[in-house]
C-alpha cells in the first residue's frame, strides 16, 4: 500500500517483483539500507529503495554473487566508484561466466556422446548406467 510518504514492503516487492521474502533478505544481510519507520512502526520505502533494489536484482539476474553485487554497492555507497575499477570487477565476472559455459559445454558433450550408445529400449542393459558407475 502506497501513502504519501511512500511504499510499504509488500509494494516495494510488488513494484519491482521481488519476493517479499528475498527484500527482507536483502536487508538481514544489510544490502539494502533501513527504511524509516512510521510512528505506528511500519517500514516506509522511498524512490531511493526502489532504485537499489532493481540494482541488487539486476547484477543477480546477470550473475553477480552477492559479495559481488555487495562490492559493486560500496563503490556507489562510498561515491568512489570509478568505470575502470567496476569494468575490471565486470571483467573478472566475465571470465567466470566463460569458465561455467565451457563447463557446461563440455558436459553437454559428454552426456549426448553418452546417451548416443543407449538404444532406449526396455533392456535392463543402460550405457548411460553403465557410464555413471565407471
Amino acid at each position: 500500500m502506497a501513502n504519501r510518504l511512500g511504499l510499504q514492503r509488500a509494494e516495494l516487492a510488488r513494484q519491482t517483483g521481488c519476493n517479499l521474502e528475498t527484500v527482507r533478505y536483502y536487508e538481514k544481510i544489510g544490502m539494502m539500507p533501513d527504511p524509516p519507520r512510521t510512528a505506528a512502526g511500519y517500514r516506509i520505502y522511498d524512490p531511493a529503495h526502489v532504485s537499489r533494489l532493481r540494482f541488487i536484482l539486476r547484477a543477480r539476474e546477470l550473475g553477480f554473487s552477492l559479495d559481488e553485487v555487495r562490492g559493486l554497492l560500496a563503490l556507489v555507497d562510498r561515491g568512489t566508484q570509478t568505470c575502470a575499477e567496476v569494468k575490471a570487477r565486470t571483467e573478472v565476472h566475465l571470465a567466470d561466466i566463460r569458465a561455467k559455459i565451457r563447463d557446461l559445454q563440455q558436459i553437454e558433450s559428454v552426456l549426448a556422446e553418452t546417451a548416443s550408445h543407449c538404444s532406449g529400449d526396455t533392456v535392463p542393459e543402460c550405457p548411460i548406467l553403465d557410464a555413471l558407475t565407471n
